[in-house]
């Protein structure tokens, strides 16, 4: 099989459009506009998904949140995006049911009532109906859950899925469909003609040191939390687009619930939604609201953040967690549009819709929004480029375009969420038999599927593997520590690099999977970037 991705971004490249940013958001932008016909450049000054669109509760859905909040519209969008990924998507976005414990009987009929409605806004996109589960009925689905008081339950359906997974499909689709994508490729620049109208980016290979520049009609700042960071270099005076919320999410062993249902807490002592998710064998619990007035690519949990987390899922679980308990803990930052009038310290006051505006001519921005509506954001901002830039491009298609790896065959084997590929990862096991070695006792990951990240998913470090190409160091951060030496090895003979190289990478990812494992000291500085 042929390599893929072996790119590097020629000096003076001419584009139609130039994406800037590697989330979801990005690289749904990516994909609409190639497959429109238009010559597309996407750089991502770390890697894909490595900031907010790894680090979601995994759900796809219509949001329960917003439809209590009367944005009915929001949630009927989502709804029909949950159905279109899951049909484009299927071998990483499943049906998931939900259960909410109600202790009164009031709750009861307020949820079914408007988990109906959440149902009949879904339309043909539904993925089941609600319906009421007495304390004995709801007890057998969800052992873990507290029965004292406990009257019944409501349940309902929504979309679980792997975001990381997801962003790396998109990606291969898109190359698949012409575009060009770099990773590890940060713009230092915004290039501009006489007329003060932004032409291009220059940019700086952060891995290699290497610096060029690429032209385009338009170009797309697609940064999510990183948006005001572009903007301030077109115009250093402007004013703040995006106030970060950031959300905490910790990872416990599947036996604090033991159930194939997720748990929908519906309103916490702070207001928000917890959820309690199965997730790669494991349960994941999340996700705080914590205004903050910084980014950054690396964020780290507060430890209030944590210690609430903790003490909202004891009020439910018949076996209490620990933080002892805690196999990984990690922070996501929402890119949420920013209040226009001064004051409010609550993100609950903040827009989760997104925003797309013209920041100067041959600049857009898309911010806000949620990973269920990647899509319709992107055939959103692309529309606007075609129109502000009086680009040639073709009509829309990504509502019926499968992504990389969509597949029929579900199951429950290791390699499943490969979907398509998962053939191809098995002959490499048989080419080469050594590679179907395990990288820790405890886990399914093979040596396989890092030589597979290595070379057809874009893979460049430890982390790149770990974090978003096999998801370990955000399901048992020790773990991860442990296959680090393994796959550090593996990546330096693929990519003939020296002894030297892989200790750098074994402890740069030592000091990262350090702020995923809970302690004292869980506000850690961030590592160094990689080199």
């Amino acid at each position: 099989m042929e390599r893929a991705y072996n790119y590097n971004l020629p000096e003076d490249s001419v584009w139609d459009i130039i994406v800037i940013g590697g989330g979801a958001t990005g690289l749904g932008t990516a994909l609409d506009a190639t497959t429109r016909g238009l010559k597309t450049l996407l750089v991502e000054q770390s890697d894909f998904a490595k900031g907010t669109s790894s680090r979601s509760t995994k759900l796809v859905h219509g949001g329960v949140r917003y439809l209590a909040q009367g944005d009915i519209s929001l949630v009927k969008h989502a709804l029909k995006e949950r159905g279109l990924l899951q049909k484009n998507a299927n071998h990483l976005v499943n049906k998931e049911q939900f259960i909410i414990p109600c202790y009164d009987w009031f709750s009861i009929l307020k949820y079914l009532t408007g988990l109906t409605l959440y149902d009949w806004l879904a339309g043909k996109f539904s993925f089941g109906k609600s319906r009421y589960f007495s304390k004995k009925e709801t007890i057998q689905m969800m052992p873990g859950i507290k029965s004292k008081g406990l009257k019944g339950s409501i349940s309902y359906y929504d979309g679980k899925f792997d975001d990381a997974r997801l962003a790396i499909n998109i990606a291969q689709t898109a190359v698949e469909h012409g575009a060009q994508l770099c990773n590890y490729t940060k713009v230092i620049s915004l290039l501009k003609n006489s007329k003060d109208e932004v032409t291009g980016v220059e940019v700086l290979n952060t891995i290699s040191g290497v610096k060029a520049k690429a032209y385009a009609k338009v170009v797309i700042n697609a940064t999510g939390v990183f948006v005001d960071d572009i903007l301030q270099m077109n115009n250093p005076q402007s004013r703040k687009l995006v106030r970060p919320s950031q959300g905490v999410h910790i990872v416990l062993k599947h036996q604090f619930l033991n159930s194939n249902a997720a748990l929908m807490i519906p309103k916490t002592s702070d207001g928000r939604v917890l959820f309690a998710v199965p997730w790669h064998q494991h349960l994941l619990v999340g996700t705080t609201d914590t205004p903050l007035d910084e980014h950054s690519v690396e964020p780290r949990a507060l430890k209030e953040e944590v210690d609430f987390i903790l003490a909202t899922a004891s009020a439910y679980f018949v076996s209490k967690p620990e933080k002892k308990d805690i196999l990984s803990v990690f922070s996501g930052l929402r890119p949420l549009a920013a209040p226009t009038h001064a004051g409010g310290n609550s993100t609950k006051e903040i827009s989760r819709d997104h925003k797309l505006m013209v920041s100067a001519k041959g600049l857009i921005t898309i911010t806000g929004g949620k990973w269920t509506t990647y899509r319709r954001m992107a055939e959103e901002t692309v529309d606007l480029a075609v129109k502000h830039a009086h680009l040639s491009a073709g009509a829309c298609t990504t509502m019926n375009l499968s992504i990389h790896g969509c597949s029929n065959v579900g199951g429950n084997h290791p390699l499943d969420s490969y979907g398509t590929d998962r053939q191809k990862i098995e002959e490499l096991t048989i080419k080469e038999p050594s590679l179907s070695e395990k990288l820790h006792p405890d886990f399914e990951y093979t040596a396989a599927q890092v030589i597979w990240a290595a070379r057809f998913e874009m893979a460049k470090t430890v982390e790149d593997v770990l974090s978003r190409r096999l998801r370990i160091l955000f399901i048992d951060a020790t773990a991860a520590k442990a296959m680090a030496p393994r796959v550090a090895a593996l990546l330096a003979k693929e990519f003939n690099l020296d002894h030297q190289w892989e200790d750098n990478q074994i402890n740069i990812f030592n000091t990262l999977a350090d702020g995923y494992t809970y302690n004292k000291e869980i506000n850690t500085p961030e590592p160094a970037l990689v080199k």
